[in-house]
């Protein structure tokens, strides 16, 4: 496992380097990763937040190999994300691509995409092919990018190291995240590389551990519900998450809404004024 330092150009593969951002936090883990992805020329996946010094150090890398950037690839739009794509296009020429999120709350609200991509549209050179994989659930326009030659699949926020990801309404969707955590079941993959943390190894396994631990939390929700009727998000976080440090319980609401929301979509549940009862 490769260490991260911050602004330091890591070799992973013989196509695909990292520059990790000085924005660490607690929802950041240690930084968001930006990757540069081959050696002639350049896609450059997740920018990242609009810092200086992370800016300089994608533009030093690309100098270091005297390959022009071509492409500034865009998982979403959250603010640790996107914002330094206009900083690098403007600094390297290259062109924008994403997609616009179908709610802008949290989002990135300078993000001005020179092309829009959906799910399969890909970039190819003689080096590499990479595919976009529409993944909403984390955010409606988050989308994984597949280096085909590597089995490598870049996860944006869909999937991060050591944490579960946070799904916040109404941009987030826990139903549609399940269902691109299957997705991705589909797909031959070698290693994952997250946006937060480093390079993750037996992606099947994890995926499928993501799945069932979304469903066990689905059950605490189901079974708290019926033993608790008439509860609103306050009451029912410390039930769900009962082995969750209560520090963390305001945010683990947001992915408790999300799960609350799923089960309302599939007739399971119901809210009136804020109370979520079992129906």
């Amino acid at each position: 496992m490769s260490s991260i330092i911050h602004g330091e150009a890591t070799v992973l593969s013989q196509r695909v380097r990292r520059i990790t951002a000085p924005n660490p936090g607690m929802m950041t883990g240690p930084g968001t990763n930006t990757y540069l992805v081959g050696n002639q020329e350049l896609a450059v996946i997740d920018p990242g937040p609009a810092i200086e010094s992370h800016v300089d150090a994608i533009i030093a890398a690309a100098s270091a190999l005297q390959a022009p950037v071509r492409w500034i690839l865009c998982t979403h739009t959250h603010m640790d994300h996107s914002p330094a794509a206009n900083q690098l296009r403007e600094a390297t020429g290259g062109r924008v691509i994403g997609m616009r999120a179908a709610n802008l709350n949290a989002q990135d609200p300078a993000f001005a995409p020179d092309q829009i991509w959906g799910d399969g549209d890909f970039i190819e050179t003689e080096e590499y092919r990479l595919q976009a994989i529409h993944t909403p659930g984390h955010a409606s326009n988050h989308l994984c990018f597949y280096l085909e030659q590597e089995s490598l699949l870049f996860t944006g926020d869909h999937i991060m190291q050591g944490s579960t990801v946070v799904i916040m309404p109404p941009d987030g969707d826990m139903q549609a995240y399940l269902r691109s955590l299957r997705k991705l079941k589909k797909i031959t993959l070698a290693q994952l590389a997250p946006a937060h943390g480093s390079l993750i190894e037996h992606p099947e396994a994890i995926i499928e551990g993501l799945i069932q631990h979304r469903l066990m939390r689905e059950k605490k929700v189901i079974s708290s519900l019926q033993a608790n009727p008439d509860l609103d998000l306050e009451h029912l976080t410390p039930l769900v998450y009962d082995d969750v440090p209560p520090y963390l319980h305001g945010i683990a609401r947001f992915s408790l809404l999300a799960h609350l929301q799923k089960l309302e979509k599939e007739s399971l549940a119901s809210e009136h004024q804020g109370v979520w009862v079992w129906n």
